[in-house]
């Protein structure tokens, strides 16, 4: 059973890379960063409510979100600083770059999240984990070099660099989840920092886009802008809640979910009619070879 949460979840990040791409071709990034965040953080609503008003909703675990100290607060703040952070960059990386390139750069954060783990947990390697690493860097050398092809330099196009960016702090986020997982309530941490994203993102909307909005890409309102933070959150979910099985193995619910990106490269690749596709499918499946072998070598 727990598989197919899993399963259900690699579909949820296929399509939210996609409702991206829709929601994002010729519109303004920040508004709709700022409506799709919205959009997750009014799901949570509900059992909040529920479970701050209606004795014994914290039987339903899945669901019951408890009170946390300040200082917890205080460290889900700064995950949704770093979350809103890597966001901004790879909705404007994704907005002026094909998904065929976007994707495959975001698949690379295993790797990193590998090496950021070895710096700040001193963890150790497998000699599997290390071949996967190598496996992976070695493709991503092969993308730099297909989208050379396609006029995207990866060492001088600013889109490749804030894509690569989000993506190192989306590195930096998930070693700093792992902390706070341990540490505290998954679903209160996933729930308040729902919703703190939301003034964050405000304040980013008012300073950043709000003054400047007439000399910038004008802002289209799309029924997928919402669909992007109900999507997450549901992929999210159903990850978490196949975690609840006993018999369910961590190593193969991440490689489902880092699979997710076989739908948004492969549907998005033919929807948007990108080039090159099946020399970077190639290289693609190189790099998820290596994903494979740093999962299967913890």
């Amino acid at each position: 059973m727990w598989v197919i949460f899993g399963v259900v979840s690699l579909l949820a990040l296929g399509v939210y890379d996609l409702l991206k791409k829709v929601s994002l071709n010729n519109n303004a990034v920040l508004p709709v960063l700022f409506f799709s965040t919205v959009a997750s953080a009014l799901l949570f609503v509900p059992p909040l409510v529920l479970s701050h008003t209606v004795a014994g909703f914290e039987q339903y675990d899945n669901f019951y979100i408890p009170a946390v100290s300040l200082k917890v607060h205080l460290l889900i703040i700064a995950k949704a600083l770093i979350v809103v952070s890597s966001w901004i960059l790879s909705f404007m990386a994704l907005k002026n770059l094909p998904i065929s390139i976007v994707s495959p750069i975001r698949s690379t954060g295993p790797v990193w999240t590998l090496l950021g783990a070895i710096v700040i947990y001193g963890e150790t390697l497998t000699t599997l984990q290390w071949i996967g690493m190598m496996v992976a860097l070695v493709f991503f050398y092969f993308f730099s070099i297909a989208g050379n092809k396609e006029g995207v330099d990866f060492k001088t196009n600013k889109w490749v660099w804030f894509i690569f960016l989000a993506t190192l702090i989306g590195t930096f986020s998930t070693l700093y989840d792992k902390y706070l997982i341990a540490h505290y309530n998954r679903l209160a941490v996933q729930a308040y920092f729902s919703f703190y994203q939301v003034p964050i993102m405000l304040l980013v909307l008012w300073l950043f886009w709000y003054p400047k909005r007439k000399q910038l890409t004008p802002f289209q309102w799309r029924h997928a802008i919402p669909l992007i933070g109900i999507v997450l959150v549901l992929g999210d979910f159903a990850y978490f809640y196949a975690l609840t099985y006993e018999d369910s193995l961590v190593s193969i619910l991440s490689l489902l979910r880092r699979s997710s990106v076989i739908i948004s490269f492969g549907v998005g690749a033919v929807l948007f009619k990108e080039k090159n596709i099946l020399y970077k499918s190639l290289i693609l499946l190189g790099i998820i070879a290596g994903i494979v072998l740093i999962m299967f070598g913890s």
